[in-house]
């Protein structure tokens, strides 16, 4: 299994609780096919670097996870078939990118503390 990280983009006009569910649905996704979710994080509403569909900002959400590169494809597939889904990038991590994201990790837990 491959080491993955994705960020998307969520429509800002989405309720708190139509977001959580959208979140929910790509956990749960990931889970079904037998992948690891490692870290997940909300980065919130953020002001986008260029409009996207005539909208400045987005909900940003960061998923870290462990699965086979065919599920990567059927993921991204449910990425483009959701209209809540504004933008996403999804990156596969190499040892140097690793121990970057545990770093993060360590540093996020430590501020929450």
């Amino acid at each position: 299994m491959n080491q993955y990280e994705t960020v998307f983009i969520l429509n800002p006009v989405l309720s708190e609780k139509q977001v959580e569910e959208a979140v929910q649905k790509y956990t749960s996704f990931l889970k079904t096919q037998k992948g690891k979710l490692s870290n997940q994080e909300n980065w919130g509403l953020r002001k986008l670097a260029y409009p996207i569909e005539n909208k400045k900002s987005g909900f940003y959400h960061l998923l870290e996870f462990a699965t086979p590169q065919d599920i990567v494809s059927e993921l991204e597939l449910e990425f483009r078939r959701d209209e809540r889904v504004m933008r996403y990038l999804t990156v596969k991590l190499d040892k140097h990118a690793k121990a970057w994201a545990d770093k993060r990790k360590k540093r996020n837990s430590a501020k929450t503390k």
